[in-house]
């Protein structure tokens, strides 16, 4: 070899021994690695997930939602997302989903690629540490500008509440609420995303040509406390209802849906504002028959619990349809199933509940103009050149269409129909024309109400939230109400200020953002090892004997603690005293009623052997969240 080769070869080795280690040093020496580096790489491949995660996440929530709150991010966070509309899952799976691992396996193969080149290795986890806390800061900024993050994370943890709500709060139970010797009926509809600002600018919306004409003539010709102007007034979102369920909540118990961010999950009817009074439970008192009919799933953010805990409300949405026959099993569009049926299926049960003696009320959501886009049925037109314009026409005419032939009804003389929209469209585009000082409002009116004299001009412009149509609904019903006022909501009938006609419309907001201790005190979420505890002291074991030696047993009373959905097992366990020998079961529930999943037992008929009851050990246990295997009682 020349000198020259030598020197060649002796640089070269140089070079490798100051960026490798040697090539047999990576073979099996994995092991022999220090603890400390393979935990720092453990713990950067962690942080580097949670933080692509976080971040596509976040994009999805700021690109999608045009109105979002902290309140509403938390609440879902606590409540059942079944339900959600599978093209929404999809569609932010692969818009965000994709990309989100396609970044995560981009990062984890250059790191696999430079696993033997310790020093590259390092400056790539660090290089890609300091993009993780750009992203992270990124985020917190947007959080921030959006939901006001930081500062309700801040009044949480710093106990920070308002004594807004407890100091305006007038509790339903303590008021003389009166009805009329003959009941009235309620249809109330619920439009999902509907606000007045659709309608054009001479009718007090904001656009230029009214995508909502019909709703529109229907306002003007009957109630939505506009005063003597033919223009449209409406309800604003305060915080705690600019959501579906939000919104629902705040119409129906005059308060704004705040969770504690550190409470518990919601998880059924008895652990959910047990305590506040509501339309429901009002009615449900005066001996009405109630329904809430949705075309989407009533599980998706706890609607089903609320309304089987405040009115004990019989729950037809999509899951009941597929299951009674309305619609073929496999049947599904958009969230479930299409207004044109959710009419349908209304007119069918209107029969039915007006042909049984009893005074009614039915509650019913539209779905087909949910953001993003809305739902193009095959009654839309293309009218607007814009999907989602064209969903909220064909809304609108199906809307007039179901309200003119409730007034063909016997039972319409003795009916008031009240429609809102729920809340405005979180759509992030169709109201971007929009100006920035138009105050946004949903769609109100009230048709054939009958409100109680006042000694107040009926025709009287209001200034108004969706909280006040809690007690205006019941006016409607010609019911009286001792002060006007119900929750933080007044009567609109009467002269009682309304909360945003006191204090104005930029306190109320301000003051509702904050951290509240009375809702979180109504909220009456307890944890789930304070509901077991009650539970054990409470549920029983039924013996039955049937017969050629055999006994059944039942688990009796569980439905008072825990929803069926919440129970994930439950075993049986039947211990012989004398010789030891277990037996174990997994009953499944029996329901006292096909769709009523709050009234069930477990039921296991047991052969005896020869042996008498009091020589065996009978327990039962359960299986809910966060506790596994959980002895619930024992016949002793």
């Amino acid at each position: 070899m020349s000198k020259k080769e030598y020197n060649q070869n002796s640089n070269r080795n140089r070079r490798a021994d100051i960026s490798d280690p040697p090539a047999d040093a990576g073979k099996g020496n994995a092991a022999r690695r220090p603890p400390g580096r393979v935990l720092t790489t453990v713990l950067w491949a962690v942080f580097t997930v949670f933080t692509v995660v976080l971040f596509f996440a976040a994009r999805y929530l700021t690109d999608s939602w045009g109105e979002l709150s902290a309140d509403e991010v938390v609440y879902h966070l606590k409540s059942s997302l079944n339900g959600t509309s599978p093209d929404m899952v999809i569609d932010a799976l692969i818009r965000y989903g994709i990309p989100a691992a396609a970044v995560l396996a981009v990062i984890m193969a250059v790191l696999y690629r430079l696993r033997r080149k310790r020093r590259r290795a390092a400056a790539f986890m660090a290089a890609v540490l300091l993009m993780d806390l750009a992203a992270l800061f990124l985020v917190k900024t947007e959080l921030d500008r959006r939901l006001n993050f930081t500062n309700y994370l801040s009044w949480y943890l710093r106990g920070e509440n308002s004594d807004f709500i407890a100091d305006n709060y007038v509790d339903p139970g303590t008021v003389r609420i009166t009805f009329p010797q003959k009941k009235r009926n309620l249809i109330c509809i619920f439009m999902e995303s509907t606000e007045m600002t659709f309608s054009d600018r001479e009718s007090g919306g904001a656009f230029e040509k009214n995508v909502i004409p019909e709703l529109t003539k229907i306002a003007v010709e009957n109630e939505d406390f506009s005063g003597e102007e033919p223009v449209l007034n409406g309800g604003i979102s305060l915080p705690g209802s600019t959501w579906t369920i939000g919104a629902m909540f705040a119409m129906s118990t005059g308060a704004p849906l705040k969770v504690s961010i550190g409470g518990n999950n919601i998880r059924d009817e008895k652990n959910f504002f047990p305590e506040m009074k509501s339309l429901g439970t009002i009615l449900q008192k005066e001996g009405y028959r109630q329904e809430l009919l949705i075309g989407s799933n009533a599980a998706f953010g706890g609607r089903n619990i609320f309304y089987k805990g405040h009115g004990d409300y019989e729950i037809r949405d999509y899951q009941y349809a597929r299951e009674t026959g309305r619609i073929p099993r496999d049947y599904l569009v958009f969230w479930g199933y299409e207004d044109e049926k959710l009419f349908e299926f209304a007119r069918e049960d209107l029969k039915e509940l007006s042909s049984g003696g009893e005074p009614f009320n039915l509650t019913m959501l539209t779905v087909d103009t949910h953001f993003e886009d809305g739902y193009r049925c095959r009654l839309c037109r293309d009218e607007f050149g814009e999907q989602y314009a064209d969903a909220f026409a064909c809304s609108s005419r199906q809307v007039a269409e179901f309200v003119e032939w409730v007034k063909q009804q016997d039972f319409y003389p003795d009916t008031t129909i009240v429609i809102f929209g729920d809340h405005p469209t979180m759509d992030k585009d169709f109201c971007e024309d929009v100006p920035a000082e138009y105050q946004r409002k949903t769609f109100v009116t009230i048709i054939n109400g009958k409100a109680p004299e006042t000694g107040t001009p009926k025709k009287a412009y209001r200034e108004y939230s969706t909280m006040d149509l809690f007690p205006t609904t019941l006016a409607a019903m010609n019911v009286e109400i001792e002060g006007d006022r119900l929750g933080l909501g007044t009567n609109l009938y009467s002269g009682a200020e309304t909360l945003i006609e006191k204090y104005g419309c930029e306190k109320c907001e301000s003051e509702l953002l904050l951290p509240s201790a009375f809702m979180e005190e109504m909220s009456g979420i307890r944890s789930t090892k304070q509901i077991l505890e009650e539970a054990a002291a409470g549920v029983t074991i039924g013996t039955e004997y049937s017969g050629e030696g055999k006994v059944r047993f039942s688990l009796e009373g569980l439905g008072d603690y825990f929803g069926a959905d919440s129970v994930s097992d439950v075993e049986l366990v039947v211990r012989d005293r004398n010789s030891g020998e277990e037996e174990i079961f997994r009953p499944e529930p029996t329901f006292a009623s096909l769709h009523d999943k709050r009234r069930y037992t477990y039921n296991k008929l047991y052969e005896l052997k020869s042996r008498s009851l009091e020589d065996l050990e009978v327990s039962f246990y359960i299986t809910v969240e966060g506790f596994k295997h959980y002895k619930i009682v024992t016949l002793e």
